[in-house]
């Protein structure tokens, strides 16, 4: 979801005078003046304004979910996956659309703003991960806990974190039904780095000093 753009896309009188290059605004109004990056001439030109429509939009976080709107232009194409910041009363916050409602209980995933009844997000800047903890001392018992952690911080498996009062060893993680790039829903070689926003669970060989403390 964008902002105003300062690029669009128009015919070149110079180069494409056919089809659509992209173009730099240089100065806006109603007789714009752009330049053509492809080959960088300057004309003016009118560029049509396009009207805004308020869409719904529910976000989930952390198990809860509340309800704002979103200004978008209203031949913007929206996807199921795709990120954009949502600025609402309470916080400016990033989210990935989940689920695209357009009326009359059909769903889509992808449709311009203007048939979009209501989006379904969930927050991604920041996020709770789910981790289970094996012990390395069959006495004792798998522990699960929640991890509170950026959006962006990177998992992978073979490697030793220390979040909090845990440290482990990753042995593997669930993906998301909503990620996408990976090539499967559960990882579980050494070097697979999945990044927090995408992990359903975490899985994890208890590493802290407790755990070799000799009985």
């Amino acid at each position: 979801m964008s902002n105003t753009a300062s690029q669009v896309a128009l015919s070149c009188p110079s180069c494409s005078p056919e089809e659509a290059t992209v173009h730099e605004v240089l100065k806006p109004g109603g007789q714009a003046t752009v330049r053509c990056t492809a080959c960088g001439h300057t004309h003016k030109t009118k560029i049509e304004e396009e009207s805004d429509v308020e869409i719904d939009v529910i976000v989930s976080q952390d198990g809860e979910s509340f309800s704002t709107s979103a200004d978008v232009p209203e031949r913007e194409e929206l996807a199921v996956g795709e990120e954009f910041v949502l600025d609402t009363e309470e916080a400016i916050m990033l989210v990935r659309i989940t689920s695209i409602e357009l009326g009359e209980d059909r769903r889509g995933e992808s449709a311009p703003a203007e048939e979009i009844r209501t989006l379904w997000t969930r927050a991604v800047d920041n996020v709770s991960v789910n981790l289970t903890v094996h012990p390395n001392e069959k006495r004792e018992e798998s522990r699960s806990v929640k991890l509170q952690v950026p959006g962006d911080h990177d998992f992978t498996v073979g490697e030793r974190e220390e979040m909090g009062d845990e440290e482990f060893v990753i042995t593997g993680i669930h993906v998301k039904r909503d990620a996408t790039g990976y090539h499967q829903s559960k990882l579980d070689f050494e070097g697979d780095t999945v990044r927090a926003k995408d992990v359903k669970r975490l899985y994890g060989e208890d590493d802290s000093p407790t755990a070799w403390s000799v009985w």
